[in-house]
């Protein structure tokens, strides 16, 4: 049977057209009990047990639980224990659930796909019996609140009437929401919210933990520290009418006090500052923003707040602090609009990685939990668990945040493994900077083809057979993931300019051929956008087998990939481009430091040194063409550890040697990569994935320029071309660190270069700032970036090499695909530079270091230096009652000691594991000296033999200079007499 719908609807044009929806009924659908001796169920179609055990000690008989949408939504981490069987979810609730969070939707399939948890998915809408109209004027809410009370009575009307004699289980409803209870129980049926079930469940220690405390009415007055929200409607109706704007909440990673929000039409970022203008709001949050009066606003804080083990959680001194020193006499040019939070639109709030801090009351079971993430506000749990938590890295989700507590009101969800624990505290890295890193599924592994695939006859047929080429790949030592390989021979004939001729080609490893589109192969790959490198691990974007194996470009053997190959004369000019698919056997698969010893030993003239040797003469005049033309050469601490080959643990660091063949392979990605971007927007001018980076705004270099004016230098940043010529002519004798500071400094006034469609933003947007090219992509690593997929499907349709892929060209999903890849990227690097700070940490829980360091940046209360030699940089606090902060030139002062950015200064560099969450690097000043303040180094039988042992490292350090008698003043003076 079927039921119908006639609406009657007016089109734009005027027209009235209508419209009938017809809904079928059916009376054969199951109800998925054993327990039922008339439908007609198949052995895997029984899921719930016919005499279920109940562990409530509440219903002493046995009984299936039935649940409404909010349950599912707000205690999604309940149903995730095994505690809970035997559960009926109706399709009004999965439907709910899949429109309201995709997130908790997809959880929920999970446990339901899971046989041995026994929930059972009913289809309720559709069974003559239980389907119900919408009333006029009936809310959506209402109706669906109702559809679940007519499941529930004809549930247990029906087991009741065809289960086997003294097999009748009964049916308890589970809701939270007072009315629906009273409803239900008014009609005959069985409800228990799900505080008091989970209470007085039996046998599963720590269920009731992981409540969710979602009940908080906004309306308590009852000692608010926070002002009330506004409601949807008000917020609504502000921001339509101009005196609200809408933004998305960045809080602050050095001061948890302050933080921005970015709104349309405004230069700066709108400042939020205190805990009446943050509100309550959580970085990440969609926040409804009032702005304050002009003569309101403010300077962002120069304050770095400390991060103490022991903070009594009052936030009052501490915003005090905060708001004084922003209220000095400041510049005009860095006020910045200022405002306040006074909605929330949309929470952005996921499950957060750290440790319990357990009560200091015995017996307590409210205690504080304290986020890895800085820019997150502590958490108030209940816990019973608390001793046996306090060692553990734990996982806590946000539930509420009233206005009457200081702290916004959470439930824990699971322990992580024991604070210290190497796998723990990778684990807290990949979940807090949401890596997906599980098992790649069943349905993932059987894309794959057999571990001893060949290449089939067929599929070399139809590509060029590039297999006697010379071709060879270049990687940094232990590169197992070999995503590309080059060649160049000379060509016979010259150009009518006389000038010698080449083929140079870029070969790709072709993923395309194993990642099809749209099978849950390819759905993996999408959903993880880029391959994660940790110090001691990496978490691929698609298996192994692929990886590692047979797309990676290996010496000696075959391989498929997609080539670029241009002509190209003595002076790197291109002469013609063309692309295919091919087949290759790399004769070589090199590191940078083999390939160059290679390029420098003369004596060497096999093919491959002289390809290598023609590849890097050809690198060297492509990137002068780039740095003429404007390119920034800009740069970034990079480190590269040593491990211990047993404990896998860091025990030294280097800084990574660059040599010619890292450039050389450099030069020519770059070239790839443009030469398919434009071919791609040749052929795809709405929907070619391309890569751009904007040119930073003016404001980013504000600190930056002040910085180099003190060192006597001005940084001209008009275009990209000035900048790069004003970073070349930057130099100090004697001081050849500066020069790669000045770049590092310079990295970080740069934006985000993002993903984006060619259709979506205009042409003349395209530009790359920092390449100083007009177009570019990614089309190199298609192993470790699904960027590169999509370009190589793109271009392969645009070849006509794969016609699969021609349906793929569609702009809207290019968008959305883009904003996933921008996302995962930034995670990625977040989670990369998380593991070098993890590592580094374990390299100094039994070592003190005296290292050089430079000053990145002056605040009010602190120095942020950077340690060239471990590329690592944090606060080095100044007490404010020796050291004089200067606003305008930046710059602190004590007595004679003048101290500023750029200047190199002595740190004794030590790990303070005082504060378990947040254990920290801590910096002390050995030079300059000052009084009172600086850490002395003399007598080192004070030292531990770590300490010690890296003083006689340095060689002659100079605290050891200050003791010899021969680095006096009157023995230098003998020596520079004779």
């Amino acid at each position: 049977m079927w039921t119908t719908k006639t609406f009657l609807t007016k089109t734009k044009r005027g027209n009235i057209i209508k419209i009938v929806r017809e809904h079928y009924l059916r009376d054969d659908l199951l109800c998925g009990s054993a327990a039922c001796n008339t439908c007609p169920h198949k052995d895997d179609e029984l899921v719930l047990e016919s005499e279920p055990t109940s562990i409530c000690a509440l219903f002493d008989y046995p009984h299936y639980l039935i649940l409404d949408t909010n349950v599912v939504l707000h205690q999604i981490d309940v149903l995730e224990e095994d505690a809970l069987k035997n559960v009926i979810i109706l399709q009004t609730v999965l439907e709910e659930v899949k429109h309201r969070n995709t997130a908790v939707f997809q959880r929920l399939l999970e446990i339901i796909s899971n046989k041995n948890r026994k929930f059972y998915s009913f289809v309720n809408e559709h069974h003559k019996d239980t389907y119900i109209e919408r009333n006029p004027g009936e809310k959506q809410n209402d109706r669906n609140d109702r559809a679940i009370r007519r499941a529930s009575a004809w549930y247990e009307t029906h087991l009741n009437i065809n289960s086997v004699v003294g097999q009748s289980p009964r049916i308890v409803l589970l809701t939270d929401d007072e009315k629906n209870r009273n409803i239900a129980q008014n009609e005959g049926i069985v409800c228990c919210n799900v505080k008091d079930y989970i209470e007085n469940v039996s046998g599963f220690v720590g269920l009731s933990d992981k409540l969710s405390k979602n009940v908080i009415p906004e309306s308590c007055s009852k000692d608010a520290l926070y002002p009330a929200h506004l409601t949807p409607t008000q917020v609504h109706e502000g921001i339509r009418n101009g005196k609200l704007y809408q933004g998305t909440f960045h809080a602050s990673r050095d001061n948890f006090l302050e933080g921005t929000a970015n709104i349309n039409g405004f230069d700066k970022p709108i400042l939020l500052q205190g805990h009446i203008g943050i509100n309550r709001a959580v970085d990440g949050d969609v926040v409804a923003i009032e702005l304050l009066p002009e003569e309101e606003w403010r300077r962002p804080s120069d304050i770095v707040l400390e991060d103490k083990a022991d903070d009594p959680g009052d936030f009052l001194e501490e915003e005090t602090l905060l708001l004084n020193s922003v209220k000095a006499d400041k510049a005009k040019e860095e006020i910045t609009p200022t405002g306040k939070v006074v909605g929330i639109i949309r929470r952005k709030w996921r499950q957060y990685c750290g440790i319990l801090m357990p009560s200091r009351l015995p017996g307590a079971t409210r205690h504080l939990f304290t986020p890895a993430e800085k820019r997150i506000p502590r958490v108030r749990i209940e816990t019973r668990q608390s001793d046996a938590l306090a060692a553990q890295r734990i996982l806590v989700a946000l539930d509420s945040w009233p206005r009457n507590s200081r702290y916004p009101l959470g439930h824990f969800v699971r322990a992580l493994g024991p604070i210290g624990d190497k796998n723990a505290e990778n684990e807290v890295i990949l979940l807090e900077h949401d890596v997906p890193h599980a098992r790649f599924s069943e349905a993932v592994l059987s894309c794959l083809p057999p571990d001893n695939w060949t290449i089939p006859e067929e599929e070399i047929k139809k590509r060029v057979d590039l297999r006697s080429t010379c071709v060879c790949s270049v990687d940094p030592p232990g590169c197992t993931d070999i995503d590309d390989a080059l060649h160049a021979r000379a060509l016979a004939g010259a150009t009518r300019a006389g000038l010698k001729r080449f083929e140079v080609g870029v070969h790709i490893a072709d993923v395309t051929y194993f990642v099809r589109p749209d099978t849950p192969l390819d759905k993996e790959a999408a959903a993880r956008s880029t391959t994660v490198y940790l110090v001691d691990r990496r978490i691929d974007m698609v298996p192994d087998l692929l990886s590692s194996n047979l797309c990676s470009l290996r010496g000696g053997e075959e391989r498929l990939a997609f080539s670029c190959v241009w002509e190209i004369d003595e002076n790197a000019n291109i002469l013609a481009t063309r692309f295919h698919k091919s087949v290759i056997k790399s004769a070589a698969a090199m590191t940078y430091e083999e390939a160059q010893l290679a390029i420098d030993d003369s004596s060497r003239a096999d093919a491959v040194a002289t390809s290598l040797r023609t590849l890097n003469a050809l690198a060297k005049r492509l990137k002068r063409k780039r740095l003429d033309q404007g390119a920034l050469l800009l740069a970034s601490p990079e480190i590269r550890f040593q491990v211990d080959s047993e404990t896998h643990d860091p025990i030294e660091v280097q800084a990574k040697k660059l040599v010619d063949t890292n450039s050389m392979v450099e030069e020519f990605m770059l070239l790839a990569n443009i030469s398919v971007a434009e071919k791609l927007l040749q052929d795809f001018p709405q929907c070619a994935l391309l890569r751009r980076h904007p040119a930073p705004p003016p404001a980013n270099f504000d600190t930056f320029l002040k910085a180099a004016r003190q060192q006597g230098f001005e940084i001209d940043v008009s275009t990209n071309k000035a900048f790069s010529k004003s970073l070349d002519e930057a130099v100090i004798p004697g001081r050849p660190y500066f020069n790669t500071l000045l770049r590092i400094m310079a990295t970080r006034c740069m934006q985000q270069a993002v993903y984006f469609v060619s259709g979506s933003v205009s042409q003349d947007e395209y530009y790359h700032y920092g390449l100083a090219c007009p177009i570019y992509t990614h089309f190199t690593s298609p192993i470790r970036r699904y960027a590169d997929v999509m370009v190589h499907r793109l271009l392969a349709a645009a070849l006509g090499c794969d016609t699969t892929h021609a349906a793929l060209v569609d702009a809207r999903r290019g968008e959305a695909q883009c904003d996933a890849l921008n996302y995962r990227h930034r995670q990625a690097q977040h989670a990369g530079r998380a593991s070098v700070a993890l590592n580094t940490h374990i390299l100094f829980r039994h070592k003190v270091a005296i290292e050089s360091a430079v000053v990145l940046a002056v605040k009010r209360n602190a120095l942020q230096v950077l340690i060239p030699k471990y590329g690592l940089e944090g606060p080095l606090y100044l007490p404010s009652d020796k050291f004089k902060y200067n606003e305008e030139e930046h710059y602190q002062v004590c007595d004679d000691v003048i101290l500023k950015t750029f200047d190199e200064i002595t740190v004794r560099l030590s790990l303070d594991r005082s504060n378990l969450q947040h254990q920290k690097l801590v910096f002390q000043l050995v030079k300059p000296y000052v009084p009172d303040f600086s850490y002395v180094v003399e007598d080192e039988g004070k030292m531990d033999v770590d300490e010690a042992n890296q003083k006689k490292a340095k060689g002659k350090g100079d605290e050891k200079k200050r003791k010899d008698p021969a680095n006096t003043k009157a023995s230098k003076k003998k020596k520079a007499k004779k």
